[in-house]
């Protein structure tokens, strides 16, 4: 075997939506990252292997932002089909092509060295290379969803269900428990012109009737369906059961389809069964411990934390341990505020001194990870461990000392990247705040307002027809280095409107959001009172955009010039320094 040493200032373990976000956020911070993933793609729940819905926090734009957007805004540009493949290879460029970031897949870690109660290095093996990788680092971030490196280190960590007394929590049981959210087998299928024949294995288990599957819709014709609920595992290890319950979830996944086919009418004389997942999609198995457990209160009260780092808005949505086996509702959606706040001392250990985690395994009771576990809530939280990661490195302190002497700097970091944060207002550069502002028309001054987004009844927008201009006038000629803009990317468009679990005929092709500035010019005023074009950026499809400047003006005018669809636009940040 081929044995292989890697220093690096962080060691993200877990390449899905979380620990991408993460490794991207730190790497983008300057410090040298390597991630590890024991799956040949990238995306964990959301790849091709579990296709499972990416999803994040309920009500008016409240749609999660930063590094995941950027990741679904390259979709929509590239992906029309929503082909998985595309997807996955949007992913693997994410992470492939990020200066600092070295990429290892298809390996698994399996131990940790320890230095006291801090840890010293991992070692991975790579089974397409028959390599083992050995991996020292400063800073490790665990973002496996099974929190691979508790055991290995001692971290503290929690299983199942608290009980109620506990933490006062009233959705949870009168006894503490073992008992999870289960596992799920995904399937999906295509409508065809022509009638599908389909032929189940002998193995597949029978379900003769729609009572055999109380409260589980499954019509095709509702286009959107997902066979979410084609669950088992909660009231076994979801750990180390994992092989026998896939077993189980085949058998499960086949004979729903057969159902749907071959035993009364769902709509589906035309559709095909085009894929199934033989990879289980996890819900729940270990959660650490950090500093603070965040509770079903916590979110109830709208975790206003002072160091909010993230924030969630899906329902607590509890699902049964015994999944499918239930007769009854497959889940309960217990209501949470949206959004509420998640602190960043769920997101670093209470006893292993530089061990950050994100994504499903933060440090949360069971009834608030009901709520927290939804993809798009783990990406912005691996994004804060990303950058929290990165700024411990940066100052040489320990994720703790982030907490105790850099939040400020997490937070206003976090926004730069255009992570929302409830109930915080980004700093605004000097040049920018101390200039003149006009326009040809709308509110300029939101421009500079450190808010990216509607909230409320207040839009945080300078609203104006293609060709209208704002401009910033300074009182004496300055250096100009660079730009910060932030665009309308439709934070209330449909999440149906990307990957999918069904392909009907007429499904819509992705595209970029029609609010979305496509072309914009900067013109910038020299001292003699002359303007010309210092910058022209075409095909523009994400939303934050930065661009470098070396300009000396009097003042600086910007002017959005096309769109992908719509003759009103939004703009929601825009910043010179």
């Amino acid at each position: 075997m081929k044995h292989l040493t890697h220093n690096v200032d962080i060691c993200v373990i877990g390449g899905g939506l979380s620990g991408l976000c993460a490794a991207v956020a730190a790497a983008r911070r300057g410090a040298k990252v390597l991630l590890l993933q024991d799956r040949p793609v990238l995306g964990g729940n959301a790849s091709s292997e579990i296709r499972m819905w990416v999803r994040g926090a309920h009500g008016a734009n409240n749609r999660e932002t930063g590094i995941i957007e950027e990741i679904e805004l390259e979709n929509l540009h590239r992906n029309a089909a929503a082909n998985y493949p595309i997807w996955d290879s949007v992913l693997f460029e994410k992470a492939r092509f990020q200066a600092n970031l070295a990429l290892l897949l298809n390996c698994a870690c399996c131990e940790a060295a320890m230095d006291g109660t801090r840890i010293r290095s991992v070692k991975a093996y790579q089974s397409t290379a028959e390599t083992w990788h050995t991996v020292a680092a400063q800073y490790f971030i665990d973002c496996s969803g099974d929190s691979v490196l508790a055991p290995l280190t001692g971290a503290q960590f929690r299983v199942g269900r608290e009980a109620r007394a506990e933490f006062n929590e009233d959705i949870e049981p009168e006894q503490a428990d073992l008992r999870t959210m289960g596992l799920s087998c995904l399937i999906q299928a295509r409508e065809t012109g022509r009638p599908q024949p389909f032929v189940p294995p002998a193995w597949a288990h029978v379900y003769t009737s729609d009572e055999d599957l109380p409260h589980r819709g499954h019509d095709v014709r509702g286009k959107f369906t997902n066979f979410w609920w084609m669950e088992i595992g909660g009231e076994f290890d979801s750990i180390h059961d994992t092989e026998s319950l896939r077993d189980e979830l085949l058998k499960i996944a086949f004979g729903v389809w057969d159902h749907v086919k071959n035993r009364g009418d769902h709509g589906a004389d035309n559709w095909v069964l085009d894929w199934v997942g033989f990879l289980p999609g996890k819900r729940e198995s270990r959660r650490y411990v950090g500093d603070h457990i965040l509770t079903q209160n916590d979110v109830r009260a709208e975790g206003r934390f002072d160091d909010l780092i993230a924030y969630g808005g899906w329902s607590m949505d509890d699902h049964h341990p015994a999944g499918i086996r239930f007769p009854g509702e497959p889940t309960i959606f217990h209501p949470a505020p949206s959004p509420y706040g998640i602190p960043y001392r769920s997101l670093y250990s209470r006893n292993i001194g530089n061990l950050l985690f994100a994504g499903r395994n933060i440090s949360t009771t069971h009834a608030a990870l009901s709520s927290t576990r939804v993809m798009a809530t783990c990406s912005i939280i691996g994004q804060a461990a990303g950058t929290a990661a990165g700024i411990a490195a940066q100052h040489g302190v320990t994720p703790r000392g982030v907490y105790e002497k850099h939040l400020r700097e997490l937070q206003q970091a976090l926004m730069d990247d255009d992570c929302y944060l409830p109930w915080q207002k980004r700093d605004i550069p000097r040049l920018t705040a101390e200039a003149t502002v006009a326009s040809s028309g709308g509110n300029a001054d939101a421009l500079r307002n450190g808010i990216d987004r509607p909230v409320g009844n207040e839009s945080h927008a300078w609203t104006t027809r293609l060709g209208g201009w704002a401009e910033y006038r300074f009182e004496k000629e300055v250096n100009i280095s660079g730009v910060r803009l932030v665009f309308d990317s439709d934070l209330n468009r449909d999440r149906r409107m990307g990957m999918t679990a069904m392909y009907p005929l007429d499904l819509p092709a992705l595209c970029p959001p029609p609010s979305l500035v496509k072309e914009f010019t900067i013109d910038a005023q020299a001292s003699d009172g002359s303007w010309g074009t210092v910058l022209r950026h075409k095909g523009n499809y994400q939303r934050l955009v930065r661009l470098s400047l070396d300009v000396t003006a009097t003042a600086l005018r910007l002017s959005p010039k096309s769109s992908w669809g719509n003759d009103v636009v939004n703009v929601f940040a825009w910043e010179v320094k």
